[in-house]
């Protein structure tokens, strides 16, 4: 008789699995939550959870409100992933050039990196106009948008309306925003980045389609080059 497989060791540790728990499902909502509804969601009792609350607190990864009670995810994880070097390294290699080109076209530009199956948003460079479309820094969108194909390449190059390592493709979510989307390369030639720029072309924009196009892929290069040390 051959002899049972040993079982496989546990190395979970229920704490650190409740306090995962805990701050991804805060951080998914609008607003702040009683321990009740957090317990409720993370399907733990009030009892259970209320020690990995107070530690999240004293560490500064959550925030209770005094007066109700309530708690909301701090900062203190989006100051932590931006500790993180190489994405850190890039938002200041790119912020420069990224500020000259939303002050050049009068619309806000963005960068954005993969993470995992989707485009993160890391940095932002908010427009000089009176009117604009941003996003939110930290925002995550699906790789089948505009960014999303020129960071997996499934765009291709030049792909949409633009040429070159630039694609232009209309917002899936704003009927009025066509995304001008560049890459930005590193000494291998791979798409470590995107600087994508949410165009609103109305008769109130500063320049057209085609001028706004020339100067992301112009800054592009100029961000590609930083990173490339040229």
């Amino acid at each position: 008789m051959a002899p049972s497989p040993s079982p496989q060791p546990d190395y979970s540790v229920p704490a650190l699995d409740k306090a995962l728990d805990i701050l991804e499902y805060l951080a998914g909502e609008p607003g702040e939550r009683s321990q009740t509804e957090i317990a409720d969601a993370v399907g733990r009792s009030v009892s259970q959870i209320f020690r990995v609350l107070t530690t999240l607190e004293r560490r500064g990864y959550l925030y209770r409100d005094r007066a109700s009670g309530l708690y909301g995810v701090s900062l203190a994880l989006f100051d932590l992933a931006h500790r993180q070097p190489p994405l850190r390294g890039l938002i200041r290699l790119a912020m420069g050039p990224m500020r000259d080109l939303a002050d050049a076209v009068s619309q806000s530009c963005n960068l954005g990196v993969r993470d995992g199956d989707a485009v993160r948003v890391i940095a932002q460079a908010e427009s000089p106009a009176n009117f604009g479309y941003a996003v939110r820094v930290g925002a995550l969108f699906p790789l089948d948008t505009a960014a999303g194909l020129v960071l997996t390449g499934a765009g291709g190059r030049g792909d949409g309306d633009g040429e070159g390592d630039v694609i232009t493709r209309p917002d899936p979510v704003q009927d009025a925003v066509t995304d001008v989307v560049a890459a930005i390369r590193d000494a291998t030639g791979a798409t470590v980045a995107t600087l994508t720029v949410p165009y609103i072309g109305t008769s109130y924009s500063a320049h057209p389609l085609a001028v706004v196009v020339a100067a992301a892929r112009e800054t592009a290069a100029i961000i590609s080059g930083r990173v490339q040390g040229r």
